[in-house]
């Protein structure tokens, strides 16, 4: 039995994902959007997803993905989906997990195991994640009209990139991706190269 001291200093260490910012502006552009935050709408999205799409997946385990796959950001922070050093964030984010993972309050004895399918992309839970994970932000960005596209000079070709990979995975939400696209760079929130 882990003592309930261990367990809540655990739960605080789990605290600190609220002080990580992101780049992506929360709806309506107001504000930065914390990777807490953002770890909770996934679950939420997911959720609508794997519903309405009528997905074949364990919610439990998509939930629980969705929950915790931005706890490897806590030590080194989030990795701006568009920066160069964006290759070797999964190294980074894996010594934190491996760090909570052996935290004496740690009582979820598969932490591990769970941010590596989510973060390798095998199970269906896994590959609904990651488009759910990529179109989050893309939609705030809509509706804070590019805030963070134009603050860091993001172009065309460089979200289409980023995205290309849900038009196998999710042909309709990348069709929409599509449209949806287009507007942005018409709006002039994209640079259209």
């Amino acid at each position: 039995m882990i003592p309930m001291n261990s367990l809540t200093d655990f739960i605080l260490e789990l605290d600190a994902l609220k002080l990580v910012n992101r780049r992506t502006y929360i709806a309506g552009g107001e504000r930065l959007e914390n990777s807490a935050e953002h770890s909770w709408h996934l679950a939420m999205a997911c959720w609508l997803f794997a519903t309405h799409l009528k997905r074949d997946v364990s919610m439990e385990k998509l939930i629980k993905l969705a929950l915790i796959h931005d706890l490897g950001e806590i030590d080194p922070g989030d990795t701006f989906l568009y920066d160069t050093a964006r290759s070797s964030a999964p190294a980074r984010e894996r010594e934190c997990v491996t760090r909570l993972a052996g935290h004496k309050g740690n009582a979820i004895r598969d932490l591990s195991a769970l941010w590596d399918e989510q973060e390798l992309g095998q199970s269906g839970e896994a590959a609904l994640l990651k488009v759910v994970d990529r179109l989050l932000p893309f939609l705030h960005n809509l509706t804070s009209r590019g805030q963070a596209w134009k603050d860091h000079g993001i172009s065309k070709s460089q979200v289409l990139e980023a995205h290309a990979f849900i038009e196998n995975a999710e042909p309709d939400i990348y069709a929409w991706f599509l449209e949806n696209l287009e507007t942005a760079v018409s709006n002039g929130w994209l640079k259209n190269t």
